[in-house]
């Protein structure tokens, strides 16, 4: 570089290097304006226009390349108010199946059988068994699916291998092989599907209309989330309350945790371990192991929290399945006194529930 070119980039204003680039850009705007292509094709040196924008990044907003930090803001908040509008049509249809086919029992006891992380075609057949037979035996008054009935990995964070993607199947399963046999061995039953994470996934893909879902349900074209999730067919009762137009993660979270129901006031399913700081004895799924919390309240007195171990198998070839255990809760209340006992039903190689022995047959490995 000549003495007059030094003098000449010393004494550049910040508008000179603004004019400079933007020079650049309207000459070719085929080329992607990187930090390397200014440097080969620029009339300023890096040293010149560092001190007056730090970043290279800094000198495309300043020059009005990209966006500004308060123009990027402002592009994500309305953003994030049209897919509320966008979303609001399906968060009015899942409220509306929250109580539709309430069973409303007046007995003073009352049983819940309480199940968590069925996961569609990933459930483990002796559990299954376990659970229609325990269904069919007890009539219990409600039976509370509490999140993840669906398991739908299609649509999830873990990597799994497409080719093994078959969500109509999974779908056809979880009504065929759940819905259907637990309607038949309980029909007087109140049977309610607390929304978990890997259905929240599935209303938003269905409302985004996504490329996945369009390519996996080319078959199933036109059904809405009713029909999906089995409600109308199966008298299913839905409760979604998380907002689909939740923009970011930590609002993503939050949402979810607003999907839980309280039972006879006494009683509370949460699909998240969160649900025990709401004062009651409850339950709770999602992490697939078997815990008890302990509480005290001046309404309740001692009482207990259960988180359950799941229905998941736990060959599964994208987590640490093997840490996991199997089971579902039985929960029996008295209105009056709001009081609940819990049982909690452990299911390994064998179970056993109110003095009845199950064993695993050789084709439920």
């Amino acid at each position: 570089m000549s003495e007059s070119t030094d003098k000449q980039d010393y004494k550049a204003t910040a508008q000179d290097c603004i004019d400079d680039l933007r020079r650049l850009a309207l000459e070719d705007d085929t080329k992607v304006l990187s930090r390397n292509y200014y440097r080969n094709n620029g009339k300023y040196a890096e040293s010149v226009w560092n001190c007056w924008f730090g970043t290279f990044a800094e000198f495309k907003r300043q020059s009005g390349i990209v966006l500004t930090r308060h123009q990027h803001k402002l592009e994500r908040d309305l953003a994030k108010h049209a897919a509320h509008d966008h979303y609001r049509e399906f968060n009015v249809v899942r409220a509306s199946y929250e109580g539709r086919f309430v069973r409303d029992n007046k007995a003073r006891y009352q049983t819940l059988i309480g199940v968590c992380d069925i996961h569609d075609k990933e459930c483990d057949p002796f559990a299954l068994r376990i659970l229609l037979d325990s269904v069919k035996r007890i009539q219990p008054d409600v039976i509370c699916l509490n999140g993840d009935l669906f398991d739908l990995p299609e649509f999830g964070k873990y990597n799994v291998d497409p080719r093994t993607w078959d969500v109509v199947g999974r779908i056809k399963f979880v009504h065929e092989n759940v819905l259907a046999p637990l309607r038949e061995a309980a029909p007087d039953a109140q049977i309610d599907l607390i929304e978990g994470n890997h259905e929240f996934r599935l209303c938003r893909h269905l409302a985004d209309e996504s490329p996945a879902m369009r390519a996996v349900l080319s078959d199933l074209h036109g059904m809405d989330v009713a029909k999906l999730l089995g409600l109308d067919r199966f008298h299913v009762n839905y409760t979604g309350r998380a907002d689909l137009s939740a923009y970011r993660l930590c609002d993503l979270k939050k949402e979810l945790m607003r999907n839980y129901k309280v039972y006879w006031n006494s009683l509370v399913a949460h699909h998240y371990p969160d649900g025990q700081h709401l004062g009651m004895p409850g339950f709770c799924g999602h992490h697939h192991k078997h815990i008890v919390w302990p509480h005290t309240s001046g309404v309740f007195g001692a009482y207990e929290f259960h988180q359950t171990g799941a229905m998941h198998r736990r060959t599964a070839t994208y987590t640490d399945g093997e840490k996991w255990s199997n089971g579902f809760i039985i929960a029996d209340v008295d209105k009056e006194k709001r009081d609940t006992l819990f049982s909690y039903i452990d299911i390994r190689d064998f179970a056993v529930v109110g003095g009845k022995y199950y064993y695993r047959e050789p084709g439920e490995q």
